[in-house]
Order: structure tokens, then C-alpha cells, then sequence
């Protein structure tokens, strides 16, 4: 194959040398995670964590392989049969997947299986580039909003059946593509406003704050000179749906199962049940204030050698990285977290076709709202949700996912001067 067919030189090798040094990170520290103060077992031992990873990482390489090799029409003409595919998966997982913790995440023959929850991410990302590439879709159209949102919400709804709410929210990651594609601002007010009296409705349990609240707010308006009827009477309503959402929030929090209900308590009071479902938070955060300022060094770590914090390979990676590498450590981790999402938004910014640039801020979309949410998650700042960190935390599904993912839009980037007909 010709050197110009798969457009080595326009490969931008810095993102590609990012994820590597992510996962490469990574995986030395999901040994550090199973590593249990004895020296038997190495780091490429297949029995462990570790060596298993290393497995994933060599497949890994094999996906990117076939992906920058492949036309990059493939992914744009089969981005609607590989959405298809995937919900078809998802529909069938909850009958023929492995439950697990009365979940049924996963689905496969014999050891090995897959989370379709993940891989239908970039599934979803592709659909809606395809769909919202055409000239004439605005997003400020109620017809094109049903149709994009439409397209989001059907794997969301597959996937709560599972039941698996993490994976689910990181669905709703689409909607700052959405945003940078014309989705009017109103829904972002709204849609902030309902999330701010969301945690008010939960953190303050006694509703007359609400209502001393919005009456001072009232009261407020009319000794400025605000004596407009229609306005105070608007505040007045607001008023009265805001109390009618805080009870309406409360309800929905009453019908959860009990560990859920104690996930979200927690949040407002970590010391609620500080030897159940807030151990996993309490034992995290000693654990990565425990690191200092440079850590107690590799494989030196108590909290993680002694299995204190449960998931301490998968969703809780981060804080074995800040109790061996400290403050320091965790902060080159996070720079180059950062480093990869700035490098993608410059590669966003100038691709040559809608779909491209649709698919590209998806792709952003969905490891900005992992890596914000996975570090609140192991910092106290977010519900435990089970959400992993991206290219660092253990898991074949997880590592594949992220790496198709990235890979196609580092495939899109490359192929950008040939999409508008430049290169023959």
C-alpha cells in the first residue's frame, strides 16, 4: 500500500504519542494497584491484572493497525450499520449477557466478552456525525433537536435496562458537541438551573429554605421598583415548580435501590456510612492524601498494597497514582489529559468536513466528561457511577473502546486534505 494511502506524514504523532504515554502509565500502575508487597509475580505475568492489560495494549495496537489502514469513507458510509449493529447488541445483552452484581454489562463466548456499552459510544459518535453533516440540519430547529437527541436517547434507554447508569451518563457528554453545533443556549440555562435545584432539593432537606429563598427573591424585586405584575407573578410560579421539583426529586431518589440512594447521601455527608458505601471515597482520599507532595513511591503504597480501596485497578486507578506519585505525579498525569483534549480540539477546529468536526468534538465530549468525572469520583466531588479513566484504567473493553474511538478521528485528521478531493 502506498505511503500517500495511509498519510503517515499527516498523522498528528503528538496525539498519538500521548495516548501512548497514557496507557503505557496506566498500565504500570494497575500493577502497582494488584501489587501486594511480594515480588513473585511480575509486571507481564498473564495471571495478574497487569499481564492481562498488556494483552489488551497488543490488540489495542492491532485495532489502530486496521483502522488507519482502512479508507476513511468506511467509516462515514457504515456509520449508520455500525450504530444499528450495536443497539441490535445492546437489546440482546440483558437476555444473553453475564450478570453480574444484578447487572448484565457484558456479552460474549466463554472468557471472552465484551461491554457494548462502551464500544456503542463511538457507534453513536459516527451516527451523528452522519446524520448531522447534511448543510441544512440546524440544531436550532425543533425537528433536527428531536432527531439528534432521538438518535442519543435509544442506546441510553438499552443501557439503563441493564442496569448500567455510569455508562449512561456519559451519553449526555454529546451535548457540548451539541453545543459547539448550534444547540440554542436556552437548554443549557435550563437544563444548569434544573441540576443546580436538583442538588439544593437533596443536599437541604428542608423545603422552607427553598420557599424562604424564592420569597426574598420576590420581596428583593419589589423594593428595587420591580412592581411589573406579570413578573413577580412569573418569580411567584417559578417558585411554586421549583418546590414542586424538589419534592419531585425527592420521590425519584426514594425509588432507587438503597446503594444508590446511599451513593448520591454520601455526597453531601462522607461520613454517612463511613464503613459502607462511603469507604470506597473515604479509603480513596486517604490514600491519595496520603501521597504528599511526591508520593511514597512505586509499588510503595499502603493503602493500595493492603486492597483498602476496592476497584483500585479499574475506577479508582487514580488515587494509587497520587498515594505513589503524590501531588506532583497526578498533576503530570492530569497535564497530559489535558494536553490530549487540546490537541483535539485544534485537530476539531480545522477538519475540511462537517463530519469530521461533529465526530471529532464528540470524541472530546466523551473523554472530558470521563476524566472530569472519574478524578471528582475518586476525590469525594461525584457519586460513585462506575466510570473508568480513559486508557489508564484496567479493562480489554474499556482500552478497545477508548482506542476506536480516538483512532478513527486521528484517521478523519490525517485523511482531511483527500475528504475535499486534494489528493488522488
Amino acid at each position: 500500500m502506498r505511503e500517500s494511502d495511509i498519510h503517515i506524514n499527516r498523522v498528528d504523532w503528538v496525539t498519538v504519542l500521548l495516548y501512548f504515554a497514557l496507557v503505557m502509565i496506566g498500565w504500570f500502575n494497575i500493577y502497582a494497584a494488584v501489587y501486594d508487597g511480594q515480588a513473585e509475580k511480575s509486571i507481564f505475568d498473564f495471571s495478574i491484572n497487569s499481564g492481562m492489560q498488556l494483552v489488551w495494549i497488543f490488540t489495542a495496537i492491532a485495532l489502530i493497525t486496521v483502522i488507519m489502514v482502512a479508507d476513511h469513507r468506511l467509516f462515514e458510509n457504515l456509520s449508520i450499520i455500525i450504530y444499528l449493529i450495536f443497539i441490535g447488541i445492546l437489546i440482546v445483552t440483558p437476555f444473553f449477557g453475564k450478570e453480574v452484581n444484578g447487572q448484565t454489562l457484558s456479552i460474549g463466548f466463554g472468557s471472552f466478552r465484551i461491554q457494548p456499552g462502551e464500544f456503542a459510544k463511538f457507534a453513536t459518535a459516527l451516527a451523528l456525525a452522519k446524520i448531522m453533516e447534511r448543510p441544512t440540519f440546524d440544531l436550532s430547529k425543533t425537528k433536527n433537536q428531536l432527531v439528534a437527541f432521538g438518535v442519543l436517547m435509544l442506546p441510553v434507554l438499552l443501557i439503563l435496562l441493564q442496569p448500567d447508569t455510569g455508562t449512561a451518563m456519559v451519553y449526555f457528554s454529546f451535548l457540548i458537541m451539541f453545543y459547539r453545533e448550534g444547540l440554542p443556549q436556552r437548554y443549557y440555562i435550563l437544563g444548569l438551573g434544573f441540576i443546580a435545584l436538583s442538588l439544593l432539593s437533596l443536599g437541604i432537606k428542608e423545603n422552607i429554605y427553598i420557599v424562604f429563598g424564592i420569597t426574598a427573591l420576590v420581596i428583593f424585586l419589589i423594593l428595587l421598583g420591580k412592581k411589573s405584575w406579570q413578573r413577580i407573578v412569573a418569580f411567584s410560579l417559578i417558585g411554586l415548580g421549583a418546590i414542586a421539583y424538589s419534592y419531585s426529586i425527592d420521590f425519584v431518589v426514594s425509588k432507587l435501590p438503597e446503594h444508590q440512594q446511599n451513593r448520591i447521601m454520601v455526597l453531601f455527608n462522607p461520613d454517612l456510612d463511613p464503613l459502607g458505601v462511603g469507604w470506597n471515597v473515604t479509603q480513596s482520599k486517604i490514600a491519595i492524601g496520603s501521597g504528599g507532595l511526591w508520593g511514597k513511591g512505586y509499588l510503595q503504597g499502603t493503602q493500595t498494597k493492603f486492597d483498602f480501596v476496592p476497584e483500585q485497578h479499574t475506577d479508582f486507578i487514580f488515587c494509587t497514582l497520587g498515594e505513589e506519585f503524590g501531588w506532583i505525579g497526578s498533576l503530570v498525569v492530569i497535564l497530559l489529559f489535558l494536553a490530549i483534549l487540546y490537541r483535539l480540539v485544534v485537530m476539531a477546529e480545522r477538519q475540511k468536513t462537517r463530519f469530521s468536526r461533529i465526530y471529532g468534538y464528540s470524541v472530546i465530549s466523551i473523554l472530558l466528561f470521563h476524566f472530569m468525572i472519574n478524578i471528582a469520583m475518586t476525590i469525594g466531588l461525584f457519586p460513585v457511577v462506575g466510570i473508568p479513566l480513559p486508557f489508564f484504567s484496567y479493562g480489554g473493553s474499556s482500552l478497545w473502546s477508548f482506542t476506536v474511538l480516538l483512532f478513527i478521528f486521528i484517521k478523519l485528521d490525517s485523511s482531511r486534505a483527500q475528504q475535499l478531493g486534494r489528493i488522488n
